[in-house]
């Protein structure tokens, strides 16, 4: 890396300054997935050339870290979450020509295919749903029938799911990764799962694990032009994530998993 980062930095967050005193951090992790850090970089990239949300600069990027401007930490104030309800919307407004990204990417530290399709449901289908279910029966963690039913819902994802065109998308927005700054806007981090998706994939897994204040989404839905309907389809969308974490973290998930089979299948 060009940034020399102390020899006594192990694997984790560490706080710096940079020769020119700006503030940085230095995510480490040795021994990381090829391309792993550089997915994030070239997230953070493409959500930054929105001029949207705020974005931590990337200072530099190499095999075992990243080292991204240091936004501080404070809390958002009710101005500052509708502020960033808009701006998200805004983000959405950002087109793309099909499903995917330009390489694949990262969602925590799974593996995530980010090969081109012109077709949402076929995209979320194979790409996402049963990519995680079949990892997760491989590993024991789903049983056949299980596989057998989110293999179902992927066959009929346009029951339920209104053709969405594609539009740049975080792709991991659960609300750590809504982080507010030092000064109480509100930013994005962890850009490694950034693809062009279904704008409500975002919203939905902003309620997946807590959620921001109703003003966010009152901001949102004014600027889009929507309604609340998305919130119906939530669960659905976030299948993808209760697999990715069932693959990550083990059984504890798997009771939520089910409940969203039972659901649709």
């Amino acid at each position: 890396m060009r940034i020399s980062l102390p020899t006594s930095f192990g694997n984790g967050l560490h706080r710096l300054r940079l020769d020119d005193g700006r503030a940085a951090i230095a995510k480490i992790r040795r021994g990381a997935p090829p391309d792993f850090f550089a997915a994030e970089a070239r997230g953070l990239e493409a959500l930054c050339a929105t001029r949207t949300l705020r974005v931590p600069q990337v200072f530099d990027v190499g095999a075992d870290a990243i080292v991204i401007e240091d936004l501080g930490t404070g809390q958002a104030a009710p101005a500052d979450c509708e502020r960033a309800g808009a701006r998200l919307a805004q983000m959405h407004c950002t087109a793309g020509t099909a499903f995917g990204f330009e390489t694949d990417g990262w969602c925590g530290d799974s593996p995530q295919d980010n090969g081109r399709d012109d077709d949402g449901h076929a995209f979320f289908a194979q790409r996402r749903l049963l990519a995680q279910a079949v990892r997760a029966h491989a590993s024991g963690m789903l049983d056949a029938t299980d596989l057998f039913r989110v293999e179902r819902i992927a066959a009929r994802l346009s029951d339920w799911l209104p053709p969405m065109p594609p539009v740049l998308v975080h792709g991991d927005l659960w609300l750590g990764n809504l982080h507010a700054c030092a000064d109480g806007e509100l930013a994005l981090i962890d850009g490694g799962a950034v693809h062009y998706g279904w704008a409500e994939t975002d919203l939905s897994m902003l309620i997946l694990f807590g959620e921001p204040p109703p003003a966010f989404f009152a901001a949102y839905e004014s600027a889009a032009g929507i309604g609340r309907k998305w919130r119906e389809r939530a669960p659905l969308y976030n299948l993808y994530h209760l697999l990715n974490h069932l693959n990550l973290f083990g059984a504890s998930y798997r009771s939520g998993v089910r409940a969203v089979i039972d659901r649709y299948a």
